[in-house]
């Protein structure tokens, strides 16, 4: 007899959250046993029912992020807890930086229901499961070696890309100016690029940003 999947659903948007749940009412395999609008709600719902997937938007608006819910409900539970994200976000950033945070699987929300169903055993098992779109990404990085940028490296990027001075990046990233000029020259060094626009240029082509 199959085993029933324990199930937390962790969405900002109450609609998408109400949509996906009908949805996975329909598999008699898996139970919806908790909802969460945010990352903090998410950990917080892995650590007292200790779920066996965390189906995890990566954007959540205020508060964390789905990748560091993700990074904290792996530490919680250890690895009992598995973390599979559903966004429509494919970037290799985004992709790189979940993965890195310990989620099991990434699946983007245009996934056929029987394909989101799948994934979700194939996470409850501890099994990888990747949308096809995104294991040709994993795939194309693995044969073609990306720059790969740290967390701090893609934030400052991310600033640059939306045409903030270098004092404006400092104040929204709590940093000083000398600190940004410091890791901009490092992201030059592995964009090899030599401007602000040639590495907002690159990091697009390469789909770096988040």
């Amino acid at each position: 007899m199959t085993s029933t999947v324990r199930l937390v659903l962790c969405d900002d948007h109450v609609v998408v959250r109400a949509g996906l749940r009908a949805l996975l009412d329909s598999a008699p395999d898996i139970e919806v046993v908790g909802e969460a609008g945010s990352g903090e709600e998410a950990a917080a719902l892995a650590r007292t029912l200790t779920p066996d997937v965390v189906l995890m938007d990566l954007q959540l608006g205020a508060g964390i992020d789905g990748v560091e819910a993700t990074r904290r409900i792996t530490e919680i539970a250890g690895g009992a807890v598995h973390v599979l994200v559903l966004t429509t976000y494919d970037t290799d950033a985004d992709i790189t930086r979940a993965i890195a945070a310990g989620a099991t699987g990434y699946l983007l929300k245009a996934e056929e229901p029987d394909e989101l169903f799948a994934a979700i055993r194939s996470a409850a098992a501890g099994r990888t499961a990747l949308s096809a779109p995104v294991a040709h990404r994993v795939m194309e990085r693995m044969r073609s070696p990306r720059p790969t940028l740290t967390a701090r490296e893609t934030d400052i990027l991310g600033q640059l890309a939306l045409g903030l001075s270098n004092r404006d990046i400092a104040k929204a990233l709590f940093l000083s100016e000398a600190t940004v000029k410091t890791h901009l020259g490092r992201i030059y060094d592995k964009l090899g690029v030599d401007s602000r626009t040639g590495a907002v240029a690159v990091a697009k082509e390469q789909r770096l940003l988040p």
